[in-house]
């Protein structure tokens, strides 16, 4: 995501408008492909509850850390996800049953985090979503989460929505963030908002006096409210982007910093990095009632 459509879309100012209407035919178009392609598309049932946690709006909007918290619940689970951001191709198994078997750049770092953060779950990675499905069940799979899988129309699932709190822009790609049709939201089983239905609680790891904020996340402002004292300048690099050890070094050295702040979707690319790291730490609390709502299209899933 280029910073100019970032601007447009997320920090909306009234000149911004002038490209918007410009991009606006192109987003009809978009919009209308998207339309059809959901008539065409028959769902194929695989035999197995699959729950799908996506969006409408491309960018960062809790989907990762909601994975993580809501499949902690349950036992059987396999996690998949497109593994946006790595460096391979194919199907890749990147745990199973919380034994880590690739490593970040296979797997990328979104499906890296949620390895590391679910002991009991596996995760694969696959562009071919229905492929790895179909693999996970030859794994044993009892219930599969499906990371960003609202647009997965050809599968059978249960959809969950996350939408942020506020939405500047309603319109779809490339004139704005919306990948469908805003209305489409109702198509999912539930919809749920940011602040609403769950909340974030942030905590910090090994805070320094002087640090300097590095993130590769979407919308990476959005952190600007959980930052903690201390941060003396911000580096932002493109999402997903992987980093260069010794170029961070040079970062604290030139800045006369303690540490780099990142996020832990960061951290997973800096594992084996003999840097000074702090942590901002981030967990989702959810309504009991999406748990059970979840618990009960799980139970009552008939084959």
């Amino acid at each position: 995501m280029t910073k100019f459509f970032e601007t447009i879309w997320f920090k909306t100012k009234w000149y911004d408008w002038f490209a918007i209407i410009v991009l606006l035919p192109l987003g009809v178009v978009w919009g209308i492909v998207m339309v059809i392609r959901r008539a065409l598309t028959e769902q194929k049932d695989f035999g197995l509850p699959i729950v799908s946690i996506g969006n409408l709006i491309v960018g960062g909007t809790g989907k990762t850390p909601f994975i993580i918290e809501l499949a902690s619940h349950f036992n059987g689970v396999f996690v998949i996800s497109r593994g946006y951001g790595r460096q391979s191709k194919g199907l890749i198994e990147v745990s199973h049953k919380g034994h880590v078997l690739a490593n970040v750049n296979e797997s990328g770092d979104e499906a890296m985090l949620i390895a590391s953060s679910l002991p009991k779950a596996s995760v694969i990675v696959s562009e071919d979503r229905k492929t790895a499905i179909a693999y996970a069940k030859e794994r044993g799979a009892k219930i599969i989460f499906l990371d960003d899988g609202f647009n997965q129309v050809g599968i059978k699932k249960f959809d969950i929505i996350l939408e942020p709190s506020r939405i500047a822009n309603y319109l779809p790609l490339p004139a704005g963030p919306f990948r469908e049709f805003w209305f489409y939201s109702k198509k999912a089983d539930l919809i749920l908002k940011d602040d609403i239905d769950f909340t974030r609680r942030v905590t910090y790891e090994d805070l320094k006096q002087r640090m300097i904020l590095v993130t590769a996340i979407a919308n990476p402002t959005r952190l600007n409210k959980f930052l903690p004292e201390g941060i003396i300048d911000k580096y932002y690099f493109e999402d997903h982007a992987y980093f260069d050890e010794e170029k961070l070094n040079i970062l604290l050295r030139k800045n006369n910093a303690d540490s780099l702040l990142v996020t832990q979707k960061d951290a997973v690319k800096m594992n084996d990095f003999k840097l000074p790291i702090s942590k901002i730490k981030l967990k989702l609390e959810l309504q009991k009632s999406i748990i059970r709502k979840v618990d009960s299209y799980i139970k009552g899933y008939k084959v």
